[in-house]
C-alpha cells in the first residue's frame, strides 16, 4: 500500500542494537504529521494519533513488532457530508526478516504453487540494511482501521420509492404509462 512512500510518522529502529528485552517505542503525531495523515487518507482531520509498540528480536536477524495504534479522526458522512468523529483503535503486529532469509521464502506445494493459509499468520516482510520503519507499520494499521463508509448517527438515505411527490423524470413516466396499458 505504501511501499515507496515515507510515512509522516516514520520511526526507524536499528535492528542490530535491539535490547534483549525489546524496545518500547511510542509515536505521537504532531500537528504537521496529523495534517499529512489527514491529506493522505482523505480525512477532514486527524485530531490525535498515538502508537505504542514493542519491538523485539525474532529468530535469526528478524524483528517482531506488536502494539496498538489509537487515533481520533474526523471524516465526511457518506450520506450528509457532515463531519463524523471516529476513533481508530487497531492492534499492530508485524514480522520482519532480512532480505535473503530462508524465513521469507514462501511454502510451496509439490507442483510449485505457493501455499497460503487465509486464517494463518502473515508472511514476514523483508527489510534491507539495519533498520525497520515501525512508524510505517503503525500507519498501515491506522489506515486499515478507518471506516470506509462513515455515517452520522441517524443519517439515512431516502429512497425515491418512498416519496410519491419526488420528481421521477421522463423515462419513469413513460414506463409507468406502458405499465398502465398492459
Amino acid at each position: 500500500m505504501f511501499e515507496d512512500k515515507v510515512s509522516p510518522i516514520s520511526h526507524k529502529v536499528q535492528v542490530s542494537r535491539l535490547p534483549k528485552n525489546g524496545l518500547e517505542v511510542t509515536i505521537e503525531a504532531d500537528e504537521e504529521q496529523r495534517e499529512q495523515l489527514a491529506e493522505e487518507h482523505a480525512l477532514r482531520s486527524v485530531d490525535a494519533l498515538k502508537a505504542t509498540l514493542n519491538v523485539t528480536a525474532w529468530k535469526k536477524g528478524g524483528v517482531k513488532v506488536a502494539g496498538r495504534v489509537v487515533a481520533n479522526i474526523v471524516q465526511d458522512c457518506v450520506v450528509t457530508l457532515e463531519p463524523v468523529e471516529q476513533v481508530v483503535d487497531e492492534e499492530v503486529s508485524g514480522l520482519y526478516v532480512p532480505e535473503g532469509s530462508k524465513l521469507a521464502i514462501p511454502v510451496r506445494s509439490i507442483e510449485g504453487e505457493i501455499l497460503l493459509d487465509a486464517e494463518g499468520e502473515d508472511s514476514p516482510e523483508t527489510f534491507s540494511g539495519d533498520f525497520v520503519d515501525v512508524g510505517h507499520l503503525a500507519e498501515e494499521f491506522f489506515a486499515m482501521g478507518i471506516d470506509p463508509y462513515p455515517r452520522k448517527p441517524g443519517a439515512e438515505v431516502k429512497s425515491v420509492e418512498d416519496d410519491e411527490d419526488a420528481p421521477r423524470g421522463p423515462l419513469y413516466e413513460k414506463l409507468k404509462a406502458l405499465q398502465k396499458k398492459s
